[in-house]
C-alpha cells in the first residue's frame, strides 16, 4: 500500500514525484505549492500538528463503540483466539480500523493461550501451552482496576495491541491480565488459559471481562462511548456494571433504557446448550453484587444466570451471524427482536499474495472497498488460473514440510479446516470408502487436506481426528488423507487459498454462519457445502459452488439424513464436480472468478462493518 502524503498548510493531498520537499527539525515534509512551502516556515508550530498523528489520549475521549469479545485474533504469533470467534473479532477490528470507525476492542490476555496441538502417529490429540512473550507485540498500561471475585480483590492490568488500517488509522485492543503483583497465585492465572478450567473459573472471567473491561475503558479515559458492542454472552455481565453507574448512589431508581440503548449484542449460538449459564449458588458465591440479587433474576432468569438471556434483555440491537441463524435464534428466544448481519472476513488479511498482485493489477482499490471485487468476472480465466496454480503450490510446500508428504499439483484437492466436533461431521465425506475410491478410479484422482483443534474436554472431536488417521491409513496412496496439526491462522491461509475445493459439512441449522468459505472465495475456491449458515445467502447451484443435502431447515443429526446427504455428495462430486474440474476447465475457472465476484465482494466484514455502523450504531 502507498503512503498518502498531505501538505501541512491546505491538507490537499501531495503526489510524491511532483511535491516540493523541505526539512524542518530533521523530518522531511512535503507541500503542493510554493506558497505553502513558505507560509509552513512563517509560521511551523502553527502547522506542525498537522504532521502529527493524534496521542491515544487525544483520541481516546472521540472512541465511540466498545467492543468486547472473549477472544480476538490478530495473529498467530499472539494466541489470543481460539477459532471462529476470535477470528471474526479480529476480522472485524481490522474493518474498524480500515473505515475509521471510532472504536476500541477489549478482550483478556491469556498467557497461556488456547493451545498448541500435538497429534501423534494414531491421531491422539496432545494440549500443550503455549509459550508467547506479551511484551514483544503490546505495550503495557500502568492504570490498574479492581474487582471483586469470591469476596476477594483482584487487581487487573491491561496491555494494548495498536490495530493499524490501511489508513494507517488505529484502533486500540485492550487485553486484560490478572498476573499483577499482590493478587494471589490463582487470581494470578486467572487470565491464563482461554476456555480453560471450570465453570467457576469461566465465571470469572466473564466478570473479569464485563465488569473489569468496563472500569478499565474508564480508568484509561474513554469517556465518549457510546456503544457497548458485546460479541456473544461472555461480555454480558458489562450491563450491570453500566446499571450501576447509571444508578449512582440511589438505590430504587434504576435507568434500564438508558443502558439499553447503549448495548449492542451478537449471537453466535444456534443451539441452547452452547449459551453460557451458571447456577446462582455458584454466581452468588462468585460474582461481586454489582447490582440486587432480584434484579439479576428479573434480566438474566428466574433459575439460572443466562448469559445470552441477560444480553438480550438490555440491548437495544439484537442480531444473528446470517439470515437462517436470525430464524433460528428467533425460534429459540420467542419475543425478542432479534435480527441479521451476516458475518464477513478481513479481505486483505485472507487473501493470498497471488491474488492480492492479481486483484492490484485489475481492481485497484479493492483492498479498502471489497464490494469492487465483483469486478473480478472480467479478470481473464487464465490469470484467474495462474494466481491459483501459485497459491495451490505453495500449500503443497506447506504440507512437504511438515509431514515430508507430497501430494501432486494435478489432482483435485478438497480441503476441510475447522475445529474438530461431531456435529460439523469432517467424516461425512468418508461414510463410504468404496464410493470415494470408485469416483477416483473412475472419473480422476481426489486428495484431501485437513486440519483443527478439538476442545481438550470434547473426546468426541479427539475420537473424529483419530478416525480419519484411520481412514487415511485405509486408503494410503490411493487417495491421500493428510491431517495437518495446530491449526492457526498461518496455517488457514494457505489451506483456504491453496485448496481447489472448500468441503463444509454441518448438521443443519446449527451452523450459525461460518467464515471458511468466504475466505476461499476470496482467492478463488468455491464451496461444496450443506446449505445452512451463510451459504444459503451465498450458493449459486453450479455458478458459485455446489449444495450438499436438502434445502429444508430441519436437524439433519439421524442416520437417516447423514446418508441422504452424503449420497448428494457422492453424486455430485461423481458426476458433476470432478468431471468438470477435470474435463471442463474453462467452465471450472468460471465458478472460481463467479465465487470472487459474487461471494467475496459481499461476504466481508467491510460490508458487515458497515451494517453494524447504520444498523446498530448510529441509531
Amino acid at each position: 500500500m502507498s503512503t498518502i502524503l498531505k501538505d501541512p498548510v491546505c491538507g490537499m493531498t501531495v503526489q510524491p514525484d511532483k511535491a516540493l520537499r523541505a526539512f524542518h527539525n530533521d523530518r522531511e515534509v512535503h507541500f503542493c505549492s510554493e506558497f505553502c512551502q513558505s507560509k509552513f516556515f512563517e509560521q511551523p508550530d502553527r502547522y506542525i500538528s498537522a504532521l502529527v498523528t493524534a496521542s491515544y489520549d487525544e483520541a481516546k475521549e472521540n472512541r465511540r463503540v466498545a467492543y468486547f469479545s472473549m477472544e480476538v485474533a490478530v495473529g498467530s504469533a499472539m494466541p489470543t483466539y481460539s477459532g471462529g470467534l476470535g477470528v471474526l473479532a479480529g476480522d472485524t477490528l481490522k474493518s474498524c480500523a480500515d473505515l475509521r470507525v471510532p472504536s476500541v476492542g477489549v478482550s483478556l490476555l491469556y498467557r497461556k493461550g488456547y493451545f498448541d496441538q500435538k497429534l501423534d502417529e494414531w491421531g491422539g490429540q496432545g494440549e500443550h501451552p503455549v509459550q508467547w512473550h506479551p511484551e514483544r507485540f503490546l505495550r503495557p498500561w500502568p492504570e490498574t482496576v479492581s474487582v471483586e471475585i469470591e469476596q476477594r480483590i483482584v487487581q487487573v492490568r491491561a496491555w494494548q495491541y495498536d490495530i493499524v488500517g490501511l489508513s494507517r488509522y488505529i484502533v486500540p485492543l485492550i487485553l486484560l491480565d490478572t498476573d499483577v503483583e499482590g493478587n494471589t497465585d490463582n487470581d494470578r492465572t486467572l487470565t491464563d488459559f482461554l476456555y480453560g478450567g471450570d465453570e467457576r473459573y469461566r465465571l470469572a472471567q466473564e466478570m473479569l471481562l464485563g465488569i473489569g473491561g468496563v472500569r478499565m475503558l474508564h480508568a484509561l479515559g474513554y469517556s465518549g462511548i457510546e456503544r457497548f458492542h458485546m460479541n456473544e454472552g461472555h461480555a454480558s455481565l458489562l450491563v450491570l456494571e453500566l446499571l450501576k453507574e447509571q444508578n449512582g448512589q440511589q438505590t430504587e431508581v434504576w435507568d434500564f433504557g438508558n443502558v439499553r440503548e447503549r448495548c449492542v449484542f451478537t449471537t453466535h449460538t444456534p443451539v441452547p446448550a452452547g449459551h453460557d449459564q451458571f447456577g446462582y449458588d455458584l454466581v452468588q458465591s462468585i460474582l461481586e453484587p454489582v447490582v440486587p440479587f432480584d434484579i439479576l433474576q428479573m434480566l438474566a432468569g428466574r433459575d439460572r444466570l443466562n448469559m445470552t438471556l441477560l444480553g438480550l434483555n438490555l440491548s437495544h440491537y439484537v442480531n444473528g451471524v446470517a439470515k437462517r441463524h436470525e430464524e433460528v435464534s428467533q425460534e429459540m428466544f420467542p419475543g425478542y427482536p432479534i435480527h441479521h448481519i451476516t458475518n464477513g472476513v478481513h479481505s486483505w488479511t485472507w487473501t493470498c499474495d497471488s491474488f492480492k498482485s492479481l486483484y492490484d493489477r485489475y481492481i485497484p482499490g479493492w483492498s479498502n472497498d471489497p464490494s469492487m471485487l465483483r469486478h473480478a468476472i472480467n479478470i481473464p480465466q487464465q490469470e484467474i488460473w495462474e494466481a491459483h496454480v501459485v497459491a495451490k503450490v505453495h500449500l503443497l510446500e506447506q504440507i512437504q514440510k511438515r509431514t515430508n508428504l507430497s501430494l501432486s499439483p494435478d489432482t483435485l484437492t478438497i480441503g476441510f479446516a475447522r475445529r474438530a466436533t461431531p456435529y460439523k461431521r469432517a467424516d461425512l465425506i468418508f461414510s463410504d470408502i468404496n464410493r470415494l475410491l470408485e469416483i477416483a478410479e473412475q472419473v480422476g484422482s481426489l486428495q484431501f487436506v485437513f486440519a483443527g483443534k478439538a476442545h481438550p474436554r470434547d473426546n468426541s472431536g479427539k475420537d473424529l481426528i483419530r478416525h480419519i488417521f484411520d481412514i487415511s491409513r485405509q486408503l494410503r496412496d490411493r487417495i491421500p488423507v493428510i491431517f495437518l496439526e495446530n491449526y492457526d491462522m498461518d496455517l488457514a491461509k494457505p489451506i483456504v487459498s491453496g485448496v481447489d475445493l472448500w468441503l463444509n459439512t454441518p448438521q443443519r441449522p446449527l451452523e450459525a454462519s461460518g467464515t471458511s468459505g468466504m475466505k476461499a472465495a476470496h482467492n478463488g475456491v468455491p464451496s461444496f457445502s450443506v446449505l445452512d449458515g451463510w451459504w444459503i445467502e451465498g450458493h449459486i447451484e453450479g455458478i458459485t459452488g455446489w449444495s450438499i443435502g436438502s434445502k429444508e431447515p430441519e436437524f439433519s443429526g439421524s442416520d437417516a439424513l447423514n446418508r441422504q446427504d452424503a449420497e448428494d455428495l457422492y453424486q455430485k462430486l461423481k458426476n458433476t464436480i470432478a468431471p468438470m474440474f477435470y474435463r471442463e476447465h474453462e467452465r471450472w475457472v468460471d465458478v472460481m472468478r463467479q465465487a470472487i465476484a459474487l461471494n467475496a465482494s459481499f461476504f466481508n466484514t467491510h460490508r458487515m462493518v458497515q451494517q453494524y455502523v447504520t444498523n446498530a450504531y448510529l441509531p
